[in-house]
């Protein structure tokens, strides 16, 4: 057995990979078909709309991909602020933002839904940029374009030479996408069902994410 930083097991990368399918989930649903972590979807739909004059319809994309960028650099900021504290390590803090904006976002009505998507978008961008691997390999929590090219090189490399490891490899970035489209599908539905609180279940999914982090260190084989 030896020990491993918790937040770059797979448990916890699938934990708030499952959070992230779920924030997706509920934008598009709930808040004008808006992707919170997808900003390529974004940037189409934006273009489209500017493109043909309608520019208030443009806004409502631009938000959550400016939103985005702002959480990425949100959170590169607490890791170099934060890096050698003691008290609560740096990516638990931003776990603790992330519940409490979407904690907020959960009691913004559907006429404020720019906001929403904002906020989203800036809690997601926060946690890709915190997480980045998952058992020593590189991957993205709230996306799924390039951890499906690497889970498939890997596969690739697996087909041609045999290589357990690269096998290993593949199968951790196919688990997380796995994870996400569970906890996407689980936000379309409950989205539907129960309205904008339901975004309080992934904040409920981050907080046993936040738990585990309070252990810095899992046993792993």
């Amino acid at each position: 057995m030896r020990k491993k930083q918790t937040s770059e097991t797979f448990l916890l990368s699938a934990i708030i990979s499952l959070s992230g399918g779920f924030q997706d989930a509920y934008t598009y649903n709930l808040r004008n078909k808006v992707f919170a972590n997808a900003q390529t979807g974004n940037i189409v739909l934006m273009s489209q709309h500017i493109m043909t004059g309608e520019w208030v319809e443009g806004l409502h994309y631009l938000m959550p991909v400016l939103a985005f960028a702002i959480g990425i650099i949100v959170a590169e900021q607490l890791s170099y602020r934060f890096r050698r504290s003691q008290k609560m390590h740096w990516r638990q803090m931003v776990v603790l933002l992330e519940i409490i904006i979407l904690t907020i976002v959960a009691f913004i009505p559907t006429s404020h839904n720019m906001l929403a998507n904002a906020l989203v978008s800036l809690a997601c961008a926060m946690q890709v940029q915190s997480f980045r691997k998952v058992n020593g390999y590189p991957y993205a929590s709230t996306m799924c374009i390039g951890n499906l090219r690497s889970g498939t090189d890997s596969f690739s490399v697996f087909l041609r030479n045999h290589e357990i490891g690269a096998l290993k490899k593949a199968m951790h970035y196919y688990g997380i996408i796995f994870i996400f489209a569970i906890g996407a599908g689980v936000g379309g539905i409950l989205s539907l069902k129960l309205g904008i609180r339901s975004i309080l279940i992934s904040s409920g999914i981050l907080f046993i994410a936040f738990i585990m982090m309070m252990k810095k260190h899992l046993a792993v084989k």
